[in-house]
């Protein structure tokens, strides 16, 4: 019995690996994709963080931080 599970095991552990390999990573067009995608996130992240109402809710959080007596 402990010959068969042993089998069994090392066939799961073999299989796994096969899995791995064939899929090891992401290719050049994925990559690629990836940064864009990060890209135009940040972009969108500084438009939002830099406009006019952010910027004020901003300032303002910071200055009564600032102003808050411990």
């Amino acid at each position: 019995m402990y010959q068969a599970v042993r089998a069994r095991l090392s066939a799961l552990v073999r299989g796994a690996v096969r899995v791995a390999r064939r899929d090891a990573g992401m290719v050049t067009s994925e990559y690629a994709m990836g940064i864009v995608a990060a890209v135009a996130f940040a972009v969108v992240l500084y438009k939002v963080v830099t406009s006019g109402a952010v910027s004020a809710e901003l300032q303002g959080i910071v200055k009564q931080a600032l102003d808050a007596r411990m």
